[in-house]
């Protein structure tokens, strides 16, 4: 299977996207932001029309991408999303208030280690969507998940990181590169074993894990 030319297949049927969307888009490919890739996007939305969630909490604003593409897909959410590049959150601030969406989120500001301190009391999230510092990812899990609604998900991407995850970090020469690829290891394996959680991992995007409580419907 070509998997170049499936890709270009499967992006014939994803939704127009608007130019405010497609500047967003050309923005972060100039200024190199991380962003959600378009097929990573398409399926996490693809996964939200199933829980339907009323609010989510994401870890990791960039410029405000994924706020607004959730935002838009569903009318009835709210979203608190967090960042701590002060860039980034400039630029974020300009693209929400921008949208037709600045009412439903809420960006905070600083290290997301930091600030569930500001977050509402006994406030409970359908979705966590963890899309940050990726050495951090266990901490950002066990910090937050205690805040997930029962028929809630967590999302985090980016877990196979370019597929280097399926190699041995031994083979980098990079320290920093090496240490990034093991803490990723890490988490999934963590996450794969997790005594409270079934999660899966897609390999779509760079990587999409699914977690979800164990025991727990959706009824």
């Amino acid at each position: 299977m070509n998997d170049v030319l499936v890709r270009q297949y499967l992006a014939n049927f994803y939704k127009h996207r608007e130019p405010f969307i497609e500047e967003m888009e050309t923005y972060a490919l100039e200024h190199h932001v991380p962003i959600m890739d378009k097929a990573g996007m398409e399926f996490m939305l693809g996964l939200l029309y199933l829980i339907q969630p009323t609010s989510i909490l994401e870890i990791g604003s960039a410029i405000g991408y994924s706020s607004i593409r959730m935002a838009k897909e569903f009318p009835n959410v709210k979203i608190v999303t967090m960042e701590r590049n002060a860039e980034r959150i400039r630029k974020a601030k300009e693209f929400i208030e921008r949208s037709d969406y600045s009412n439903r989120i809420l960006l905070l500001e600083g290290d997301a280690l930091l600030l569930k301190e500001k977050l509402p009391e006994n406030r409970q999230f359908d979705v966590i969507f963890i899309d940050a510092a990726k050495a951090q990812y266990k901490r950002f899990f066990e910090l937050f998940e205690p805040l997930l609604s029962d028929r809630g998900v967590i999302i985090s991407d980016n877990v196979l990181f370019k597929g280097q995850v399926a190699e041995s970090a031994d083979l980098v020469d990079d320290r920093r590169k090496k240490a990034l690829i093991k803490k990723i290891q890490n988490y999934n394996e963590w996450l794969m074993n997790h005594p409270k959680y079934d999660s899966t991992i897609i390999p779509i995007g760079d990587g999409v894990a699914i977690s979800k409580k164990r025991g727990v419907n959706n009824d």
